[in-house]
């Protein structure tokens, strides 16, 4: 991703346009979430050329099957109609970044998810894609909030985008390309050809059920291969069941998850924010990636300076978490 070219971004979603299922990652159980979410699109006017009960039986020790079955969610070539308009990931877990062993044909439209499914994103920007949310799994979506749901529909029928409010920890302002993904799986990333540009970028970090010492060694590695010094800005999601449980146990000092957080990015005179609502939490806020944004240290905002074909920043701001 060049930091100065913003990748084009797919045409606006229709009432219409055709969803395929992406199940890239981790093995689906019940399918009572998914139908949930598919319900959620199907009332944004939009229809599934998919068969949802093909997913559960589809396994492969704890993956949602065969890389090059998983592989093949993601480019339906040989469809009549095209490509179709969202390519929508079913849920995380574990193994879409194996699916980057292998040549990925290039698919048109959006590609919606997150937790595991930053590696496909992440992989679309470096190879100058466009069209990557980071938003909600279908397992998820229905469980959103429904100003979160909202924000979705909105970017993906190109209209505005209202700003994200946080917390200020590091004053100042940024302007740059929008990353956001989970710490985790990025790590996993650097030192690929699936890493995009860094260079003055917003990125906006999340994770879950990581204990504080184990995102100190990775937010370290980040700095010392000196990844976070190449940020514009940097901004901190929910980081859900991350707090040491035996933090309040005085038998032997610990470091915080709050802690770890503000220590290794305080010293990298760039703004940074925390609490904003993405990720594993009970709010994640839709996100297009590699458009540029605005990260507000002063005001505590993250604003999308343009998501998309037709669409404008948005003016006010969402809920606070």
């Amino acid at each position: 991703m060049n930091a100065g070219l913003p990748p084009l971004q797919p045409p606006a979603l229709q009432a219409g346009d055709r969803v395929r299922l992406v199940a890239a990652s981790s093995a689906l159980g019940d399918l009572e979430r998914l139908q949930a979410g598919l319900a959620v699109l199907a009332s944004w006017g939009l229809e599934l050329d998919d068969d949802p009960s093909r997913l559960p039986a589809r396994r492969w020790g704890y993956l949602a099957g065969q890389d090059a079955e998983r592989a093949g969610d993601l480019r339906p070539s040989g469809d009549p109609e095209g490509s179709p308009a969202l390519l929508a990931c079913v849920r995380g877990g574990w193994g879409s970044a194996r699916l980057l062993e292998r040549p990925l044909e290039a698919a048109g439209g959006w590609l919606l998810g997150f937790s595991d499914v930053t590696s496909l994103l992440w992989h679309r920007l470096a190879t100058g894609q466009g069209g990557a949310i980071h938003g909600p799994l279908l397992t998820t979506l229905a469980a959103e909030p429904a100003w979160s749901r909202e924000r979705l529909r909105a970017l993906l029928f190109g209209e505005p985008l209202a700003d994200l409010e946080g917390e200020s920890w590091v004053g100042g302002q940024a302007e740059g390309p929008l990353l956001a993904a989970n710490l985790t799986v990025a790590t996993h990333l650097l030192g690929t050809p699936h890493l995009p540009d860094l260079d003055g970028a917003i990125l906006i970090l999340e994770d879950v059920g990581e204990a504080p010492y184990r995102l100190e060694r990775m937010l370290t590695h980040w700095r010392l291969c000196g990844a976070l010094q190449r940020l514009g800005g940097i901004g901190f999601g929910s980081f859900e069941g991350c707090d040491d449980p035996q933090d309040a146990d005085g038998d032997r000092p610990r470091f915080s998850l709050e802690q770890v957080l503000r220590e290794r990015t305080a010293d990298l005179g760039i703004p940074v924010l925390a609490g904003l609502p993405v990720g594993h939490g009970h709010v994640n806020a839709a996100l297009p990636l590699g458009v540029r944004a605005r990260l507000d240290g002063d005001r505590g905002r993250l604003s999308v300076i343009a998501a998309g074909p037709g669409s404008v920043r948005g003016r006010a701001a969402s809920p606070r978490r």
